[in-house]
């Protein structure tokens, strides 16, 4: 298959500066009409290549000239026949947006019309240079019938409206150029909350969220969540809005979990609909955050967008790292930043270490939207956190103002942007750019040395980075450092001097670039020897690095307890854990109480603080754990898990069980402090569930809770407790909300999830249920998705059933959605981290998915990636 090269890139020989669009919606009978203004860009003869996928083509004419007979129609596109430099090109083309469920480009989600155009879905509507560098000003006709279809929606401002012969004709003009990605219509019936924005210049804008009809009451929030937002990038960025009216519509199935369409955002309906009774604290907190994800892309993506797609990163990494502010912002800053470092640790770091390791901005893709991925997103946020950190608050917004001024209206590279960073701060960021074209996640070693005459302490650093796929040789990169050097009564010891290599940019940050450098602090009046110090170089996970350092029980001990940054104390507690399922691990369950002990201390410092100590309580998760080692039996690492969080509970029985019968909220609001106790509810609750005796207490909290926060923390609890329990409450759980298909998947997820030795069996039935939908992402997600992600001895059973039975399933999925499929597949083919015999079983089944014929490209590139991988490993 081809592969498309970064180093490739060449300007579009033609560009379109207007686009005129007419729609008549049909279920298999769309007719689209386009009336394309082109111009030719420089000197050549060549023809013009349109693309499009799928299409039935009607004509063709070149200003009034029907060339239909003369253009070369393929698979992929239309190469049409010209000579003019600037000219008319009308084309119609028929579609069938019913049989489209591979939900890219205009297909049918429900009763209604929706398109989901990024990265290359315009194609499939009708024929044109899908690019992201081809900007136009769109104008957009719809027509479908009056009954049924009383909202037809497109990008800009409505024009004009009308009914005609039963038919409902709407157009809409977007004056602002964009690239055919952010393209988008919806046409249907729904239920709308409207409410309004006043700029800061004084311009009022119309908002609306559309729903499916008995919704609304669920959308106030994200409505809410939009209008937070456009005033906090207005008072944080000096960004704002520019169109009259700013839309989101809310559709069961969607691919991704949102799109920023000009003015028109498509979203999943689980990142808009939430309600107390349906909507957990985490959902409140993700519809928050995608709603403001979606409308800082007006800035970042729309107004200024990507050269070609290479440049993802551009837009996602710096859209991404301005949500996370927003959501600091807006609710618990330390939980917030950890849910990040998770997400880095647990699922990027996989990814770095997988045969799919790719830079920010990758240099070589087959099919795109395999690299909408956590590198590109969440590491490419990380990149832009560093430089921000580098630069500080004040120098970072001069160098977004001047990134603006310079390139509003424009397709730019991930370059152009460092260059405005650098421009505006006159700050040398050459060694900086690595980070866009270096895979693989840094390793960070520590080393101390206390020289007890002079009270000097040596603190020696060095980085390097493992080969990873196609980048054998790897270079230092810029790592900014937040750092402390203390002592076990909190007494800090003062940065003397910095070797060559380390920049010093504040008392607590330095700028390390070289292979290796080193720190000397003075203790002045301390005493090194009789009082212990220590030194910690990532507060606030400062670089998306791992660490290596040697820690003693005692000296985490001390970070825990002392550290001025709440991620080194929860770092340190997480190590701690992790040292203990090592010990059981090695059959030294019995040789935890130093551990244990540590734990009781921390916890009794930080009772006052209910989102810390939820945070401190949390042991990390297996696919966390599995990232701190090589040649994993995933099997005894889950169990031997499940052995440390056991002695754990019992070790902290009373604490435990003090904490959770401490009064709370009676009623439920979605506010900070109840936020925190909920989140500490489930870690204390998810930790006693593995003693024998906490039925009583799921059962309570079940019957009780008014909010669907507390009543998942129950339901998990009684999944760990693989009891009758579980059974009953699920039951009763199915039959009071079997109507509501976003409860629904998280009963599915729940079922998927569960410790279950006929966990297959289950998956067959749950599949056959009549509310389970192949061709719904969400449901396909919450069963399959959950299985593969997150039940580890299900999925890594040592007869490799579970890789056989997902293997089985994404042959069928991948014939209907293949976008979807491509993401199931990630656990399988991230095989390095195991033991041969998991290594083994999983390549076989990735052999047997590559020798499927008519596999989707979407597949075949990460499939073949991995098994190539292995050769050449």
């Amino acid at each position: 298959m081809k592969v498309k090269r970064r180093l490739d890139y060449t300007p579009p020989p033609f560009t379109i500066s207007s686009v005129e669009l007419n729609i008549k919606l049909h279920p298999t009978h769309t007719r689209v009409e386009s009336t394309l203004t082109v111009s030719r860009q420089g000197v050549h003869n060549e023809p013009l290549w349109l693309d499009g996928e799928g299409l039935n083509l009607v004509s063709v004419k070149v200003d009034d000239s029907d060339i239909t007979a003369q253009v070369q129609v393929s698979e992929t596109g239309m190469s049409v026949p010209c000579t003019q430099d600037t000219f008319k090109l009308h084309i119609v083309n028929h579609i069938s947006p019913s049989t489209n469920k591979a939900l890219e480009g205009l297909y049918q989600a429900g009763n209604a019309y929706c398109t989901q155009c990024e990265a290359e879905g315009f194609r499939r509507i009708t024929y044109f240079t899908d690019r992201p560098d081809v900007l136009a000003v769109y104008t957009v006709t719809l027509s479908a019938p009056e009954e049924g279809y009383p909202f037809l929606l497109a990008n800009g401002n409505k024009v004009n409206e009308r009914t005609e012969n039963g038919e409902r004709i709407a157009t809409w003009h977007d004056p602002f150029p964009k690239p055919s990605y952010l393209f988008a219509i919806v046409a249907g019936d729904f239920d709308v909350v409207e409410d309004n924005y006043v700029t800061a210049s004084g311009r009022d804008v119309k908002l609306a969220v559309y729903v499916d009809k008995g919704y609304a009451s669920r959308a106030t929030f994200a409505l809410q969540a939009l209008q937070r937002a456009m005033r906090w990038d207005e008072e944080n960025y000096g960004r704002e809005y520019d169109l009259d009216v700013y839309m989101i519509v809310a559709v069961d199935f969607f691919n991704m979990g949102a799109m920023e369409n000009k003015g028109l955002n498509v979203f999943n309906s689980k990142y808009i609909l939430a309600d107390n009774a349906t909507a957990t604290d985490k959902d409140f907190f993700n519809v928050e955050a995608v709603v403001a994800h979606e409308y800082f892309h007006n800035w970042t993506g729309n107004r200024v967008t990507c050269r070609d797609w290479f440049q993802l990163s551009l837009k996602e990494g710096l859209t991404v790292f301005r949500d996370q502010q927003f959501s600091a912002d807006m609710s618990s800053p330390l939980s917030t930043r950890l849910s990040q470092i998770n997400i880095m640790r647990e699922h990027q770091f996989a990814e770095d270490a997988s045969a799919m390791s790719h830079p920010i901005r990758p240099d070589e893709v087959i099919e795109m939207n395999n690299f909408y991925t956590v590198t590109v997103y969440d590491k490419g946020a990380e990149v832009i956190r560093m430089l921000h950190a580098i630069l500080g608050k004040e120098r970072f917004r001069q160098g977004m103002d001047t990134y603006f001024e310079r390139h509003d209206g424009k397709a730019v590279t991930c370059d152009d942007f460092v260059d405005a960073m650098q421009s505006a701060t006159t700050t040398d960021l050459s060694h900086f750019r690595r980070w866009y074209s270096q895979s693989g996640t840094p390793v960070l070693s520590v080393g101390k040395v206390v020289n007890s005459e002079s009270g000097e302490v040596t603190i020696s650093l060095s980085q390097h980075t493992k080969p990873t796929a196609g980048q054998p040789d790897k270079h230092p990169l810029t790592l900014p450092l937040r750092i402390a050097c203390y002592t076990s009564t909190g007494k800090v010891l003062a940065l003397s001097k910095a070797s060559e290599g380390i920049k010093v940019l504040s008392d607590d940050l330095i700028m390390f670039e070289s292979e290796c450098a080193e720190l000397t602090f003075n203790s002045h009046d301390i005493n090194p020897p009789t009082e212990p110090v220590v030194f910690t170089a990532l507060g606030d996970f400062s670089a998306p690095v791992k660490v290596e350092q040697s820690f003693s029980v005692s000296e985490r001990s001390i970070v825990a307890m002392a550290d001025p940054d709440p991620f080194n104390r929860w770092d340190a507690l997480q190590s701690l854990y992790n040292e203990g399922v090592l010990r059981c691990q090695a059959g030294e369950s019995a040789n935890l109480n130093d551990l244990f002990s540590v734990v009781k201390e921390v916890i009794t410092l930080h009772s006052h603080d209910a989102h810390l100590l939820a945070e401190l309580l949390s042991v990390p998760s297996v696919e966390s754990l599995i990232q701190q080692q090589d040649d994993v039996d995933p099997i005894k690492l889950s169990q031997a898990r499940a052995e440390f969080c056991r002695c754990l509970a019992i070790s902290l029985n009373a604490e435990l069980t003090a904490m959770l019968q401490a009064p709370s909220a009676s009623t439920y609001a979605y506010e900070q402090e109840q936020v925190g106790e909920r989140k500490l509810r489930h870690a204390l609750l998810m930790l006693l569930s593995y003693l024998p005796d906490t039925n009583a207490f799921i059962e309570k909290l079940y019957q009780v809770s008014d909010n669907m926060t507390d009543t998942l923390t129950a339901l998990n609890a009684a999944q760990r407790c693989n009891s009758q329990t579980f059974i009953a409450l699920m039951h009763d759980f199915e039959q009071k909300w079997h109507g509501d298909s976003l409860v629904l998947d998280k009963w599915f997820g729940l079922h998927a999830t569960q410790p279950s030795r006929d966990i297959l069996s289950t998956l067959t039935l749950l599949k056959q249920h009549p509310k389970f939908a192949d061709d719904n992402p969400n449901r396909v997600r919450a069963l399959i998705g959950s299985f593969a992600f997150y039940n580890t001895e299900g999925f890594h059973a040592k007869d490799g059933s579970g890789y056989k039975y997902v293997t089985d399933y994404l042959m069928e999925l991948d014939k209907v959605n293949p976008q979807v499929a491509a993401r199931i597949v990630t656990p399988l083919i991230q095989w390095q981290k195991f033991d041969q015999a998991h290594q083994q079983l999983m390549k076989t089944q990735l052999s047997r998915l590559l020798n499927e014929p008519g596999l989707s490209k979407d597949l075949f590139e990460k499939v073949s990636k991995s098994l190539a991988y292995e050769q050449a490993s």
